[in-house]
């Protein structure tokens, strides 16, 4: 959720880079937690 409001605040090209590949990251580890399950 923090990263969602990170990205929409920021007029930063490099910043909004970055909260993209975390988001995409934070959906690797949901889809492995539930693997897990």
């Amino acid at each position: 959720r923090e990263i969602n409001t990170i990205g929409s605040k920021s007029s930063d090209v490099e910043i909004t880079r970055q909260v993209i590949e975390a988001k995409s990251e934070l959906g690797k580890l949901r889809e492995q937690a539930q693997n897990i399950e």
